[in-house]
């Protein structure tokens, strides 16, 4: 068994090499690209287990993650962040030695791209199809015509297509709602690609979210799928029912540091600069950043029922108990 001294990440590396064979053969059968987003896990060792199951192509959050898996060996990488051209040296240095492709979100942005290009890269839209976080609305076609049209003569930018994050999956609260959105946005991608298919015969549709892509089998007129969360799962998809407790790979071990009996909680090591401080909220009761699992040999057993993890500070968490 491990000796916890301080908190620590545990992987099973069975569950998480699953994980990745499960949504390449789900990719594969559907006939889409699997384009994983590594910011997940961000380790070239796990980016060798993608590898093996015939992953070529990965998504990145940062045009620095970009250079580090470059670094590593891959070739065709996307930046699924809106293009932040203050950054013009990294994008032509990575530009000048891989497929580079990068998002584009409004005219602006294109426009300070097409200045600091010097090698050519492929371009997204990014669409917003119900997240609202950024990206042209998906009904917007003026917007989205507007930006295709600066791009189109630009002969260091090639347009690929469209790509969205349907990212309020992870608000859901069932199976079905997540189906739903899922087919919302399968929806609104369809009516896109019908507008523009015509002028650009070649386009390509990408969409990634990890509830989604776990629980659907169809992906309509996508041409490739995106998903991150899937290759560790977590409690928050745990509870929103796009996973099993089977298919959570990693956890984190942490000392117990004191007992308060009187209030029924145990203060681990372990806080907001170890755990993520991302949470389910419940009204009339404390968030829910973690659940408490047996401490089995290497890894972990059940769900302890009944303890629940609280309440994170800087170094502190708080685990809420029964009496048991």
């Amino acid at each position: 068994m491990i000796q916890v001294t301080q908190p620590i990440m545990v992987l099973n590396e069975e569950i998480c090499k699953s994980n990745i064979a499960r949504m390449s053969a789900k990719a594969s059968a559907a006939r889409v690209d699997f384009r994983p987003h590594f910011k997940t896990h961000q380790s070239r060792e796990i980016g060798e287990w993608f590898r093996a199951c015939g992953v070529d192509k990965i998504t990145v959050s940062s045009l620095d993650m970009a250079l580090q898996f470059a670094e590593w060996g891959w070739e065709d990488i996307t930046v699924a962040f809106p293009v932040n051209c203050l950054e013009q040296e990294k994008i032509n240095q990575l530009a000048a030695r891989i497929q580079l492709n990068l998002l584009l979100v409004h005219s602006e942005g294109v426009r300070q791209l097409s200045a600091c290009l010097k090698y050519p890269v492929g371009v997204y839209l990014g669409v917003d199809t119900g997240y609202h976080r950024d990206g042209v609305d998906a009904n917007n076609y003026e917007k989205i015509g507007r930006i295709m049209d600066i791009v189109a003569p630009d002969v260091n930018m090639k347009f690929e297509g469209f790509l969205t994050h349907a990212g309020h999956t992870y608000n859901a609260s069932s199976k079905e709602e997540i189906l739903q959105i899922h087919k919302d946005n399968l929806r609104m991608l369809k009516n896109i690609k019908e507008k523009y298919i015509n002028r650009y015969p070649q386009l390509r549709l990408s969409l990634g979210d990890t509830p989604s892509c776990s629980l659907s089998d169809n992906f309509g007129v996508a041409d490739e799928i995106r998903p991150g969360n899937f290759v560790f799962y977590d409690v928050t998809q745990l509870k929103i029912g796009s996973c099993e407790w089977t298919n959570i790979a990693m956890a984190l071990k942490c000392p117990v540091v004191d007992i308060n009996l009187n209030r029924n909680e145990a203060v681990i090591y372990g806080g907001g600069v170890h755990f993520s401080k991302e949470r389910i909220d419940r009204p009339g009761d404390k968030p829910l950043y973690g659940l408490v699992a047996e401490n089995h040999a290497d890894y972990w057993g059940n769900i302890v029922p009944g303890a629940e993890l609280v309440s994170l500070s800087q170094e502190h968490g708080i685990i809420r108990a029964t009496d048991e």
